[in-house]
């Protein structure tokens, strides 16, 4: 079996940075009304800036989910690497810009590349790690040599005030009363982001610089346990899921059964047991595994309201590793969903702070329906 390297890692923010101050004048105004749910979560979630792919005043997405990840895969061609050299494109995202043909075909589109295998990796959060674990697979197997992952988010679109209109206007009575829409809805308005990072895998190490050996790649899902949590496209109600499929087309945007809502109790609740203690302590006895194994612990949380839950899972499941070897950045570019663990990478591989030996850590929760991704590389 071939050892599987990360060799290169990129990004691809779209647009400026935008401050907290800044949000509602990309996302919009719902009923022509600022959120009071806004300050709230912007106080507890910790973020200061974030990108969209909308244009300021005009709600415009300025760039496709498509074009996002292929800006982020063009970064990673120089003087030694061609795109023609890749076998497989395996692109994993939560929001793509259509249902269907898949993601990965629209950005092979972009990149105008033919001739390649690809894959398509659905889902939230752990979309992004499962289309690298396909590749790691190939890889590993022997089945591929070159190949590129990736993980990206347009949520902004998604959030974007248009989204919510009908629906303000049909609850208008209620809305007068409460002139924010139901929190489980706003709640995300003020969490995701967008961006796009790909990974370029090799079954060898660079000649030069520095790699990421994977060492494994775990994912685990509660699912059979646990109640939907975080879901679009759903009507979730006293536990009986309906798709919006069941719906005529006014309901569904009356409903807004297209928005990304989150049963924000149920995360509360169940997110560090089904995400973080319950997993290490399965994935630590199948792989051996010490905390003190680890020189970077790269947590990917949605907010820092999570920081210290996340560590206290991991010490009830004594495995602690603490705070002075997290790296996270977060608070810089937002929750990006799938594309989180790729940017956070991007950052700390191409930081010159990494050594020969030193191992990582990577922590990827899906509140979807409880879901849990570890992965462990080492620098080589």
């Amino acid at each position: 079996m071939n050892n599987v390297y990360i060799n290169q890692i990129e990004k691809f923010m779209p647009n400026e940075p935008v401050s907290n101050d800044e949000m509602e004048e990309y996302l919009g105004y719902i009923g022509g009304k600022k959120s009071k749910a806004r300050k709230i979560v912007l106080k507890s979630n910790g973020i200061q800036t974030r990108y969209y792919v909308l244009e300021k005043g005009t709600q415009k997405p300025l760039f496709s989910n498509a074009q996002l990840t292929a800006n982020a895969i063009k970064k990673l061609e120089n003087e030694n690497f061609s795109l023609d050299e890749i076998e497989s494109l395996s692109c994993g995202t939560t929001s793509p810009d259509q249902l269907m043909p898949n993601h990965t075909l629209m950005v092979q589109g972009e990149l105008k590349i033919s001739e390649i295998e690809t894959i398509s990796t659905s889902g939230i959060c752990l979309s992004g790690i499962n289309a690298l674990k396909y590749l790691y697979y190939g890889i590993k197997c022997g089945d591929l040599s070159c190949a590129i992952a990736t993980g990206s988010e347009t949520s902004s679109p998604i959030l974007s005030a248009k989204n919510f209109q009908k629906e303000s206007e049909h609850l208008i009575d209620e809305l007068k009363k409460n002139t924010s829409i139901a929190f489980e809805k706003d709640f995300l308005r003020w969490m995701l982001s967008d961006g796009a990072g790909a990974m370029k895998l090799q079954n060898k190490p660079n000649k030069n610089g520095l790699s990421l050996k994977i060492d494994f790649i775990d994912i685990l899902s509660y699912a059979g346990e646990m109640p939907v949590c975080m879901y679009s496209g759903l009507n979730v109600e006293d536990n009986k899921v309906t798709s919006w499929r069941a719906y005529s087309q006014d309901e569904v945007m009356e409903k807004s059964l297209l928005a990304i809502k989150q049963d924000v109790k149920l995360l509360n609740e169940n997110i560090i047991e089904f995400t973080v203690t319950k997993p290490i302590i399965t994935i630590a006895k199948k792989r051996s595994l010490k905390p003190e194994q680890f020189d970077y612990f790269l947590p990917h949380y949605s907010s820092t309201y999570f920081r210290d839950k996340v560590y206290e899972g991991l010490k009830k499941a004594n495995f602690e590793i603490p705070y002075e070897k997290w790296f996270t950045n977060l608070t810089k570019f937002g929750n990006t969903g799938s594309a989180s663990i790729y940017i956070m990478l991007e950052e700390l591989f191409n930081s010159g702070k990494l050594n020969k030996g030193e191992k990582i850590l990577c922590y990827i929760p899906e509140s979807g329906r409880f879901s849990t991704s570890f992965m462990a590389l080492e620098v080589v």
